[in-house]
């Protein structure tokens, strides 16, 4: 009804299945002149989450936000208690972020299709969701682009300022 997004724990309680939701995302506020048909009554932009992925020592989850270009690394070494402990912004419905080694300047479409690498010091991802969905959010199309992000030791995560490709239509 709000557009929010979250993220819930499956866990077993005795001999029965439980659930928990432990992480909300809130949609953000917009013009409705800078939304696409489907958002502008709801004045606002779903982070449409879009894929999760867990790191191999199951420490960090990444969380991207195809709608509002947002990529968040949470620490779930406790399932029930995540920490947010990184967060860029590329990309995104309305605030449409750069990326250091960028080109064209503003960048449409949004993290998706989520890759760690085995070791947990880099993710990579792309910005296109499904060619038949993604005219729906961004009608100006989507222009290719990959990314990788740097991890660091203790959490965090930052843009490799020299990998960014970008392809266009």
């Amino acid at each position: 009804k709000d557009l929010s997004a979250s993220i819930w724990t499956w866990y077993r309680e005795g001999t029965k299945w439980a659930v928990r939701k432990v992480i909300e995302i809130p949609a953000e506020p917009a013009d409705p002149d800078l939304l696409p048909p489907v958002l502008k009554g709801f004045k606002a932009v779903a982070p449409l989450v879009t894929d999760i992925d867990l790191s191999m020592d199951d420490r960090y989850l990444y969380v991207s936000c195809w709608g509002t270009g947002d990529m968040i690394q949470y620490d779930v070494s406790d399932p029930f208690k995540p920490v947010e402990t990184g967060r860029v912004r590329i990309g995104g419905i309305v605030s449409r972020a750069s990326h250091p080694g960028a080109k064209n300047g503003h960048l449409n479409g949004g993290p998706q299709m989520v890759e760690i690498s085995r070791d947990g010091k880099r993710v990579y991802f792309t910005n296109s969701l499904y060619g038949a969905i993604d005219p729906q959010f961004y009608p100006n199309g989507i222009d290719g682009w990959m990314v990788k992000l740097d991890v660091g030791e203790k959490g965090g995560i930052r843009f490799d300022d020299k990998f960014f490709v970008d392809w266009p239509k």
